[in-house]
């Protein structure tokens, strides 16, 4: 009845970047930035730290266990999961919803490193982790892994494509001031 409700309420109340987040352990976070429209499940699970931004019309499921680290930009229409019933389903077919204990029903922690990007529609699926300072390009499909620090990653299967750094680099050259900010993050 609540998910109707909810669901309806949508329909009336616009997009909007709500400033300030408080985490499941009660920790307010003031420069983290979260969608009105973007749903998190089991909030309770999730360890996000500050200067997060979270735009419009994401999955964040938290089941399995979800960090997110500082400075983190997760675009519109990405999903963050944490668990998957997409190999349990086939195998157990009408009979899913009456068994327990699944063969096939993946729960795995997933992770973000600090300063990463999520392009707009990716799937991060369960047991990823990802390196700081990467970029997750539009569209992609990230299966479970590890993915190095720097790392740009692109397709379906998303694959590591390029390296951060390089980009970094000539914007680094052509604002030297800011070396020392980036420097603060990424060599720590």
């Amino acid at each position: 009845m609540l998910s109707r409700i909810r669901f309806r309420l949508s329909a009336w109340v616009r997009p909007r970047m709500v400033y300030g987040f408080q985490r499941g352990d009660g920790v307010f976070l003031k420069r983290t930035r979260v969608s009105n429209m973007t749903r998190i499940e089991h909030i309770d699970k999730l360890m996000i730290e500050d200067n997060v931004y979270i735009g419009h019309f994401n999955l964040i499921d938290s089941s399995g266990g979800l960090h997110i680290g500082e400075g983190c930009q997760v675009t519109n229409y990405v999903s963050l999961l944490t668990h998957s019933s997409h190999v349990a389903i086939r195998l157990y077919g009408r009979e899913y919803l009456t068994r327990d204990n699944h063969v096939g029903y993946l729960k795995k922690p997933t992770r973000l490193g600090k300063y990463s990007f999520i392009g707009p529609h990716s799937v991060l699926m369960p047991g990823v982790e990802l390196g700081k300072g990467s970029i997750v390009s539009a569209y992609s499909f990230v299966q479970a892994g590890e993915y190095p620090d720097f790392a740009i990653l692109a397709g379906n299967p998303a694959r590591v494509v390029g390296d951060t750094r390089e980009g970094d680099a000539e914007w680094l050259a052509q604002n030297p001031e800011l070396h020392r900010l980036y420097e603060a993050w990424a060599h720590d």
